[in-house]
C-alpha cells in the first residue's frame, strides 16, 4: 500500500496535489511520502515479531536521502552501508553508530579506519584479505572490531543477472565450502571479533525460495562452526524482497518472508540482522514528469518525449526495468505509446507499445515505484543537472534535495592555464 492517489480528478501525494509541487519547483522531481515509508517500516518489522530482538538496518544504497533516513532513524531502523558516505549519512540521519553494519567488497583503508573511528556495530567481511586487513588496521589504532563472514551459498535468486549477488561467479562473499577454514583463521586474530556469518543473495526476489535455500546453507555452516570450537553468535541474512513494479504483480508479502525465517532459523540461537531497502522505499516514491512533446515516425504508437531522462531514472535503460506511467489528471481516455526521454541514446527508453493514459504536451505524468534505485543512480549525462527530491507530510511538503543545474556541476570544473 502506499499514499499515492487520485483525488478530485488529480493525483495527490497524501494530502498534497502533484500539480502544486510540479508549479512550485518544475519538473522533473521526486516525491516521497512519509506515510508509506513509516508503514512499510512497521509493517516490515511486524513481519518479524516472532523473532527475539532483529537487528534491522536499512539499506543506504537504495535511497540515501537524509530527510529518507531521518525518518527509518526515527522508525528504530539502523543502516546497513557500503561506502564511507553511506556511513557518514547514516550517522548525520541519527542513527547510532553500532546500529551500523558496513557492507561491501571494495572497503578501502580509509572506509575501514573510518567505520573503526565511529565505533560501528558490525563489518561484514567479504573475503580473507579484508579480514587481515581490517585486523592490521585495528591493531595499529587500538580497536577492536565486531565482524560477520559474507558467505556466497552458490544459490541462483532468479533475479536480473545485474542484481544477483549470491552466485559462485558473483563477486560477493567468500565462497561455502572455504567458509569454515577462512572463519577459523580470522577468528584467530586477536583484534578482530568474529562472531557471525552473513549472506545477500540478491535483489527485487519474487519468490521466497531461492533465499530458503541460502538460508538452510547458513544454518548448517553455522552449526559446523561451533563443532569445530568457533563462536557463532549473529547471522545477517540480508535483504532482497522484492517489490510490485506493475500493477496487480504479486510478491512474497514480509509476513510471508518472517514466517519463513522463523522456521528456517528456530535453533540457530543468533541475534538475526536484516538488510531491506526496497521494500521500504520502491512504493514510497515516484518521479514527476511533465509531456515536452508527442512525436510520430512512421505508421507505429507516438513516442511520448518527458522532460525525465535515464539520467535522472536509470532502471529502464539499465535493466529494462517496468515502472507503471499514469497521468495525474487523467482524463479516462487511452492510448499506447513508446515513452522516451530527451537524452541522446535510443537507451533512453522508459517504455515501448505501452498502453497508458492519453497524454499530450504540457501533461503531468509519474513513474510509480521509484522510491529506490531513482535518484540515488542518476548522473548528469547530456550535462543536464540533477534532479529534485521531494518529501510530502500530510498535507505539506518539503524539498529535501535541491535540483542542482548544469551550471553548478561545471562550476566544479577547471580549465589549466596551460591550454588558455
Amino acid at each position: 500500500m502506499d499514499h499515492f492517489r487520485i483525488k478530485n480528478g488529480v493525483l495527490h501525494a497524501e494530502d498534497v496535489p502533484m500539480t502544486r509541487i510540479a508549479e512550485d519547483i518544475g519538473t522533473p522531481v521526486y516525491i516521497y511520502s512519509r506515510a508509506t515509508l513509516e508503514r512499510h517500516a512497521r509493517v516490515f518489522r511486524d513481519a518479524l515479531s516472532e523473532l527475539d530482538n532483529p537487528h534491522i538496518a536499512f539499506a543506504v544504497k537504495s535511497n540515501p536521502n537524509l530527510a529518507v533516513l531521518k525518518v527509518l532513524a526515527n522508525e528504530g531502523y539502523g543502516a546497513d552501508v557500503v561506502s564511507g558516505g553511506e556511513l557518514t549519512r547514516a550517522l548525520k540521519a541519527g542513527m547510532k553508530p553500532d546500529d551500523i553494519v558496513f557492507s561491501g567488497v571494495g572497503k578501502t583503508h580509509d572506509e575501514l579506519l573510518q567505520g573503526l573511528r565511529e565505533g560501528i556495530g558490525q563489518f561484514n567481511i567479504e573475503s580473507e584479505e579484508e579480514g587481515y586487513e581490517l585486523a592490521a588496521i585495528a591493531s595499529r589504532h587500538g580497536k577492536r572490531a565486531a565482524c560477520a563472514l559474507r558467505v556466497n551459498p552458490d544459490v541462483d535468486a532468479r533475479t536480473h543477472e545485474k542484481i544477483s549477488t549470491g552466485k559462485r561467479e558473483n563477486k560477493f562473499g567468500v565462497p561455502l565450502d572455504r567458509a569454515a577454514e577462512i572463519y577459523a583463521r580470522l577468528a584467530a586474530e586477536d583484534s578482530i571479533d568474529m562472531r557471525g556469518i552473513a549472506v545477500h543473495i540478491g535483489s527485487q526476489l519474487s519468490s521466497l525460495e531461492p533465499l530458503e535455500t541460502a538460508f538452510a546453507k547458513v544454518g548448517a555452516l553455522i552449526a559446523d562452526l561451533r563443532a569445530a570450537g568457533c563462536t557463532v553468535t549473529h547471522a545477517d541474512l540480508g535483504g532482497g524482497l522484492g517489490v510490485p513494479y506493475k500493477a496487480g504483480e504479486k510478491m512474497p508479502a514480509p509476513a510471508e518472508y518472517g514466517a519463513m525465517v522463523a522456521r528456517v532459523t528456530k535453533d540457530w540461537n543468533v541475534r538475526l540482522a536484516f538488510e531491506p531497502g526496497r521494500v521500504i522505499a520502491g512504493n514510497a516514491g515516484v518521479l514527476l514528469t511533465r509531456v515536452v512533446r508527442s512525436k510520430r515516425s512512421g505508421n507505429g504508437p507516438p513516442f511520448v518525449v518527458v522532460d525525465a531522462a535515464m539520467n535522472d531514472l536509470a532502471r529502464p535503460a539499465m535493466y529494462g526495468a517496468w515502472h507503471d506511467f499514469e497521468a495525474v489528471e487523467p482524463s479516462g481516455e487511452r492510448m499506447t505509446a513508446h515513452i522516451v526521454g530527451p537524452i541522446c541514446e535510443t537507451g533512453d527508453t522508459f517504455a515501448m507499445d505501452r498502453e497508458c493514459d492519453a497524454l499530450v504536451a504540457g501533461d503531468l505524468a509519474i513513474f510509480r515505484t521509484a522510491g529506490a534505485y531513482g535518484a540515488t543512480m542518476a548522473s548528469s549525462y547530456n550535462s543536464r543537472g540533477f534532479v529534485a527530491e521531494t518529501l510530502v507530510d500530510g498535507d505539506r511538503y518539503a524539498v529535501v534535495a535541491d535540483r542542482i543545474a548544469a551550471s553548478a556541476i561545471m562550476d566544479a570544473e577547471r580549465v589549466p592555464d596551460w591550454l588558455t
